[in-house]
Formats: structure tokens, sequence, C-alpha cells
């Protein structure tokens, strides 16, 4: 949806909320951001992003009116001022109850921003009948900016490949999107102790650093397409997680100046190479981490190495660890309607 129609679709004056709907609720994935294909940019488009959604953990929140514009719970702030915003876009009326229920922690590298704000969108958009798209909604709450992976995992769910950002400000297009296989699953590693880079030091960090090569540019764009991709169509768990691990070292190493390391946590880092030397191929850290994942053929497996890091790592570590699986579809949105 382009700005003139969501010029035309704006709500004017102070809209009420539809009255045949008493509360909506938003379940929202979080994602994986296993990395980026093209940091050189010179074809004219830059980063180009592949990511997966995941069932654990969640955004859950609920919007309904209210006496007065309120919010509760994890992250309730950063969620009273997307619904502000849009208030103040479209004219609407601010009575409104807002309850976060679950929420994604903040810049651990698994989309929370993105998916707060979606999910915040998407709940006041159904409680007023307004016409907005995910995409429209990361425009207007400016998410987006570098990545549609977590607008494509709020849509769809899935594998999900962007085509980068091109010159203008419009979220990149997706250009695949394929499911993760329900068999595998995901070992993800959490370091308490850490935040990855984000706001101010990120943009700073992406100026700081130079050049991207372009062959090695080349050489990643072409092992996304012709193994990552292929391989997860074919359940070829041994081409897709070795694609994704070589993805992951490539870009880890171009971002040391700035991270410290090829992983932005060194007992994130520890763990991922006791998983590589347990098999693990698919190993990485998500976004700027310092979330840490490793790819699994089956819930067997991934059950035996969660006993095993949680001998090796206890809680007093600062580690934590779950397994989760691939999310096939996009954010659940119930509307519960008045009376019922």
């Amino acid at each position: 949806m382009d700005q003139g129609m969501i010029i035309a679709t704006a709500v004017t004056g102070n809209a009420n909320a539809d009255v045949n709907v008493s509360r909506v609720t938003v379940t929202v994935p979080a994602r994986l951001h296993l990395g980026f294909v093209d940091l050189n940019g010179g074809l004219g488009r830059r980063f180009g992003s592949l990511g997966i959604a995941i069932d654990t953990p969640r955004v859950r929140l609920s919007l309904g009116p209210g006496e007065r514009l309120s919010a509760a719970g994890p992250d309730a702030a950063r969620a009273r001022h997307h619904l502000e915003s849009l208030s103040d876009r479209y004219g609407l009326d601010r009575r409104l109850d807002l309850r976060v229920d679950e929420s994604i922690p903040a810049h651990i590298g698994l989309g929370s921003g993105t998916q707060l704000a979606l999910a915040t969108g998407a709940a006041m958009a159904r409680l007023f009948g307004l016409d907005l798209d995910a995409r429209t909604i990361a425009g207007l709450l400016d998410r987006g900016a570098r990545s549609s992976i977590g607008i494509a995992t709020f849509d769809q769910g899935g594998v999900v490949m962007d085509g980068g950002r091109g010159d203008s400000d419009e979220a990149p297009p997706v250009l695949s999107r394929l499911p993760f296989p329900e068999e595998w699953r995901i070992l993800l590693i959490f370091d308490h102790a850490r935040q990855g880079l984000h706001g101010p030091e990120e943009a700073a960090a992406f100026r700081r650093l130079p050049p991207f090569p372009a062959e090695q540019a080349a050489h990643l764009c072409r092992l996304v397409l012709m193994v990552a991709l292929p391989g997860l169509a074919e359940g070829r768990l041994d081409r897709f997680g070795a694609a994704v691990a070589e993805l992951q070292g490539a870009i880890g190493d171009y971002f040391k100046p700035v991270q410290g390391a090829r992983f932005a946590s060194g007992m994130v880092a520890e763990v991922l190479g006791w998983l590589e030397a347990e098999g693990v191929g698919g190993i990485g850290q998500s976004s700027w981490g310092p979330t840490g994942f490793g790819l699994i053929g089956s819930e067997a497996d991934a059950a035996a190495l969660l006993a095993a890091a949680h001998r090796r790592w206890p809680r007093e570590s600062g580690l934590s660890f779950a397994i989760s699986r691939g999310r096939n579809r996009g954010a659940d949105i119930d509307v519960q309607r008045a009376g019922r």
C-alpha cells in the first residue's frame, strides 16, 4: 500500500473503535536473522536477509476500549508509543486498554522491536477497522529499514529471504518463502548478561565498517541461492546447515571490528563450538546477538543436546537454553466480538 492509499483510508476526526469488537488479541512469532547476503551493494541493492520464524519466544498482547489510554505488561511503554503514533495519524479515540502478556526480550537478536510494533499496529487496525497490512504498519512505525524478515514472518512464517534495500525507503521485497521442516528443531542459546548493538550504536557500526568485498558478496548470494535454499526445499539439513554456518562465519568476521569477535558473546561462542564438535552443522548468532542457535534434525536429538547443555552450563553460568520449532504460519489474530 503506497502513501496515497494510506492517506485515502485515514480516519478523520476522533474515530471510535468498532462497537462489535470488544478485544483483539495478537500473537506474533520471534525470528532468527541468519545473515546478510550482499553487504557490498554495488548492484544497487544492499543487505538482502535470510531469516526463520520461530515459535518461542513470542509477543502476545491484547487491545480493547478503555476509560483512558493505559498499557500494562512487559514492553508496555514501547507498545503505548506505537498506539499514540497511530492514534495521532488516524485521529483515533485514545481511550484504549492494552495488555502485553508476553514479549520478546529487547536487543537480543530476535526482532523484538519489529514484532511488538506489528502486533500493536495489527491489533489497532482490527479494533478500528483500518485497512492496514503489515508492510504499511511497519512503514508507519519506522520498522523494516534494512530487512523485511520480521514483516514477512509476521505475515506468513517460514524461512524467508528478502531482496535487500534499494534506492527508496520501502521495506525490501520478499523473494522467497519456504516452510521450515516440521521435524527439525532449533536450540536457542541466551546470554542474559549482554545485549546486541542497537539504535545509534548500530547505525554508527555500519558507518565504521570498510566496504564489503564484491567477490565475497557474490559468493554468499550464490551460496544461499544454490545451496541453502535448495537444501531447505529438499529437507537436507546437512546442506542447509553448512550454508548457514558459512554465511554466519563470513558476516561475523566482517562485523568483528564493531562487536569484538565473530560472535558477540564469548560464552555463546563457547556453546556454539561445543555444538559443532557434537556434529551440529548449522550454528550461528541471530542478527547482532547475543542469542545463538543450532539447527538440529529431530526432537530427540535436540532434547539430548539441551540436557547436555544444561549440565555443562547451569543457570549460574548466566546462560539459558530453549528448544524452538520453526513456525510456518504468521501472526494469530483473534477478534472477540461484543456479547460473546
